[in-house]
């Protein structure tokens, strides 16, 4: 008889030593928790066996956070996986950067333990909803999007979307005409309790609009509200 599936996080790390107190609190909340190095050795990881998260331990003087992130992204088969840049810099430009890399949520040092594993909980719980939800696909002319398969075609082309921008897009896309504020916004994808930050929320749509192209005209501004989606 198997055992009980345990969720599997890759934590990337240079520092074997400084990245325990990460490895401990994730491992204590039941998670299967495996290292890799440098980005090279977690992009040969998570395509040889994709985990159900990927954390980033940025240290002080790295400076390939994002970059990594970026890479990780670029690989097809997990692209879609949630990813969490754990760092000292706290700073607005290093968050808004690691954001616009395609990291799914950022977190500070030092962080709570607590605090890490409900944001770690509520990202992993929001992903596995939208993928299991069998809700109704959702077409706008040429743009089709699969909510339970996390996947959007745009003139029967795939769109290569972090969980984050899907979040978004099928976000706005459920109620056409309805103007979304920055804050709800960030609630829906991240859930409640984060920091906001109007900057931070605008780069996942430069990001989203950009990857749709010429289907990215749909998601509208509503000066001095948020953002619309229009068919």
């Amino acid at each position: 008889m198997g055992g009980k599936y345990k969720i599997r996080v890759l934590v990337v790390s240079e520092d074997e030593v400084g990245v325990e107190p990460l490895f401990y609190c994730l491992d204590k909340e039941g998670y299967r928790v495996f290292r890799a190095g440098t980005g090279e050795e977690a992009v040969h990881l998570a395509t040889a066996e994709p985990p159900d998260l990927i954390v980033l331990d940025q240290m002080p003087s790295a400076t390939d956070g994002p970059k990594v992130c970026r890479r990780l992204r670029r690989e097809e088969n997990i692209s879609a996986i949630p990813i969490i840049i754990v760092s000292v810099r706290n700073n607005e430009e290093d968050i808004v950067a690691g954001l616009e890399s395609g990291a799914d949520d950022y977190i500070t040092k030092p962080f709570n333990p607590r605090v890490l594993v409900a944001r770690v909980r509520a990202l992993l719980r929001r992903y596995r909803r939208g993928l299991s939800e069998g809700e109704e696909v959702l077409t706008f002319n040429d743009l089709v999007i699969h909510p339970g398969r996390h996947e959007v075609l745009y003139k029967k082309v795939p769109v290569n979307l972090t969980y984050s921008e899907f979040c978004i897009l099928h976000l706005l896309a459920r109620r056409p005409g309805w103007a979304f504020t920055r804050y709800r916004i960030v609630d829906a994808v991240r859930g409640e309790n984060h920091v906001v930050t109007e900057r931070s929320v605008d780069v996942q749509i430069v990001g989203l609009r950009k990857k749709l192209g010429d289907a990215g005209t749909c998601i509208k501004t509503v000066r001095g509200v948020g953002y619309t989606f229009v068919e």
